[in-house]
């Protein structure tokens, strides 16, 4: 799939065209977006590229999923900027996170 396949897909285009901020960024290739998706947010560099305001829970929701060294760091990255993890599946939070590779 490429960058902009999902705005215009003909299923769910209409839905994430105005909602959904796809900005991929590696580590380790070369390409226009490096760094680790903490780092960039860290930076303010994704605030920047994109032309938007920086994270706040009150308008912002995300969903992490990754290793559990991500998890925890995207964990405390969210955290300090004030957002609350949803505790459980089917409970409200400003964010949720991929509980089936978190370590326990």
């Amino acid at each position: 799939m490429r960058e902009h396949d999902l705005p215009n897909n003909e299923y769910i285009g209409e839905l994430v065209r105005e909602r959904l901020v796809y900005y991929p960024t590696v580590t380790r290739e070369s390409f226009r977006n490096q760094g680790r998706l903490t780092e960039v947010i860290e930076s303010g560099r994704l605030f920047g590229d994109t032309g938007l305001p920086p994270l706040d829970p009150a308008v912002d929701r995300a969903m992490i999923c990754g290793s559990a060294a991500m998890l925890a760091e995207s964990c405390k990255l969210l955290d300090a900027r004030g957002f609350q993890i949803s505790p459980r599946q089917g409970e409200l939070g400003d964010y949720v996170i991929e509980r089936a590779f978190v370590e326990k």
